[in-house]
């Protein structure tokens, strides 16, 4: 089941936090990675809800210090609030980050059911991010970290992470 979320983004506060990426991910902004939910000015105080990728995310104290800090810059006061619910889904990584996954060498979440048959070792779904193969394998459940399974294309020899679906 999708959620699909309303957000209330400011649109004037959007290249503020475009300049916040993800610090497992460099390649990432946290408005690619959808886990923002809402921002928006009360007085002058910039307001930001973000979710987690996950429950735990030690990557989630680092990312409300850089909000603060990228708010800071433009001489803005920000707060930062963390929801849990409802919980993140890798539905919500924008078109762009996909692709930007993709460059960076991590294979973009497939859908929930070819997930499934990817990390079960059913079909051959997983397109290496170097020679886009399909022709690959998983080596690991966990690749770099709990989020991404290890893959390895069977042309080219690459080794690559595969970012889980997760919903």
């Amino acid at each position: 089941m999708t959620i699909e979320l309303e957000k209330h983004i400011d649109p004037t506060l959007i290249p503020i936090l475009e300049k916040v990426h993800d610090p497992e991910i460099p390649v990432l902004s946290i408005m690619d990675m959808g886990v923002v939910r809402s921002a928006q000015m009360i007085e002058t105080i910039a307001q930001v809800t973000i979710t987690p990728t996950y429950s735990g995310c030690p990557a989630m104290d680092v990312i409300g210090d850089d909000i603060i800090n990228a708010f800071a810059k433009e001489n803005i006061e920000a707060k930062i609030t963390l929801v849990l619910s409802p919980a993140w889904t890798t539905d919500w990584i924008t078109p762009k980050g996909r692709e930007a996954l993709e460059k960076y060498g991590i294979a973009a979440p497939l859908n929930e059911e070819a997930d499934k048959e990817a990390l079960l070792g059913g079909k051959k779904i997983v397109k290496c991010t170097l020679c886009g193969s399909t022709n690959t394998k998983m080596i690991s459940q966990f690749g770099s970290t709990a989020c991404k399974a290890l893959f390895q294309c069977n042309d080219c020899l690459e080794p690559f992470d595969y970012f889980k679906c997760l919903k």
